[in-house]
């Protein structure tokens, strides 16, 4: 039963317009990407410009050098382990692999660089060069770092060794994180982007509202009102 058909058609015109714009937004209508997509591979790309911290952990890296090292690590299976060990030894270490177990020594600082130079090649998008060092997928060797640098964390920590343990953790989670994340994403800075910035915000905050609106014209339509 419609009560006040002003109020009512007013919030179904505003209810069928907000569906309308809402199956635009999710059609692959932007080089074969829907609104969700655009906006979320934008914001990636402006974050990703701001969040490059690979100089800061060289710099931290740098503090070990020629600082030796023993770690006992066990990866997920034989295979991992065998494959975290051609990092480890291309980065100057020794590696023992035993089942999916790995004895790691070597000089912290040169371990840290190697790393970091692997994350930074893939922050800027260079996985080929990663992958045709180690011989096999780049995603995989950055993923291999993680995994060895969690298990040389605990053991750190274990030893008391806080300060080679807040060395590693911070490549870990400025460098090798950050770049297995935003791998193959193009950095942008918000300056080049200011306008679809603002432009999004905008209409988020407007549609919201719109869709309040609506609602609330609906049942107003319908005789309801907010009582105490």
């Amino acid at each position: 039963m419609i009560a006040h058909k002003k109020e009512f058609y007013s919030g179904l015109g505003l209810m069928v317009a907000f569906f309308v714009v809402l199956i635009i937004f999710f059609s692959p209508i932007y080089q074969g990407k829907n609104g969700l997509d655009f906006l979320d591979n934008l914001y990636n790309s402006i974050s990703k410009g701001s969040a490059y911290y690979i100089p800061e952990a060289k710099e931290k890296a740098m503090q070990f050098k020629d600082k030796q090292f023993s770690a006992s690590l066990a990866m997920d299976n034989a295979d991992q382990a065998s494959k975290t060990a051609l990092l480890f030894t291309a980065a100057g270490a020794k590696a023992e692999v035993k089942d999916k177990g790995l004895k790691i020594t070597g000089d912290l600082g040169a371990v840290l660089l190697a790393c970091l130079k692997d994350a930074d090649a893939m922050y800027g998008n260079n996985g080929e060069a990663v992958s045709r060092k180690y011989g096999y997928d780049e995603r995989q060797v950055l993923y291999n770092w993680w995994k060895a640098f969690k298990g040389i964390t605990a053991s750190f920590k274990d030893n008391k060794l806080f300060k080679e343990a807040d060395a590693v953790t911070l490549v870990l989670k400025k460098a090798v994180e950050t770049a297995y994340n935003y791998y193959k994403i193009e950095a942008q800075k918000i300056g080049d982007r200011i306008g679809i910035v603002i432009f999004s915000l905008v209409f988020y905050v407007v549609y919201t509202v719109w869709y309040g609106f609506g609602i609330m014209f609906l049942f107003e339509g319908w005789g309801m009102k907010i009582g105490h």
